[in-house]
């Protein structure tokens, strides 16, 4: 779906678990190359200490810090929670993209899944994200 602008309306979902905080800046400025990213949500357990360092990159682009607790110690809580907005914004129909950005393999089946429904999907990551080749292609090119 276009926004006003003439451009897609993105949704942009950030595992702050998962990801450094410096790449935010380049990231922004990527996906301002395809559209509004209208909805910018980062997920994480905002109590932590690790998390000291996302509140100035959060201010600066707009980006709305969803709080998850970390009930059990190696379980996905934050996964789950991202999982599950992506899927409710999927199916309000307003966004004809989402950029996922997240080092974890989790969010393959979602990726080359479900929001693959829209009609752009990116999956971000670091060299090391075990999200296979084909997935990335797959939900890049789905219309």
């Amino acid at each position: 779906m276009n926004n006003s602008s003439g451009g897609d309306n993105i949704a942009v979902l950030i595992d702050a678990d998962n990801v450094p905080s410096r790449i935010v800046a380049g990231l922004m400025t990527e996906v301002a190359n395809y559209g509004t990213a209208s909805v910018r949500r980062i997920y994480g357990d905002w109590t932590s200490p690790g998390m000291k360092g996302w509140r100035g990159c959060l201010l600066e682009h707009s980006i709305v810090p969803i709080q998850q607790f970390a009930y059990t110690i190696g379980k996905n809580a934050t996964d789950g929670a991202m999982i599950i907005d992506a899927m409710d914004l999927l199916y309000t129909g307003r966004f004809s993209s989402f950029c996922l950005v997240t080092s974890d393999s989790d969010f393959t089946r979602l990726a080359s899944g479900s929001v693959s429904r829209a009609s752009e999907s990116t999956a971000s990551g670091t060299s090391t994200t075990r999200i296979g080749r084909s997935s990335l292609l797959a939900t890049s090119s789905s219309t």
